[in-house]
């Protein structure tokens, strides 16, 4: 399983379990859990979780064994 962890402009961070994928999507960075282990986001996708995009300074993924 994956993680993201992010780090907004606030200082603040916020952690995205069970994501495996991100995009932009307008003004938002949205997370996504997709298909097995797939990193192409598609119709199957589900979405984890959305940010501003002028908000994140930083995007780190964490792999979890």
């Amino acid at each position: 399983m994956n993680r993201y962890r992010i780090t907004l402009q606030d200082g603040t961070s916020e952690q995205i379990n069970g994501a495996n994928a991100y995009s932009q999507e307008g003004a938002m960075t949205t997370f996504f859990q997709t298909d097995a282990d797939r990193r192409v986001i598609d119709s199957w996708s589900t979405r984890i979780a959305s940010f501003r995009t002028t908000e994140v300074m930083a995007i780190r993924r964490c792999d979890i064994s």
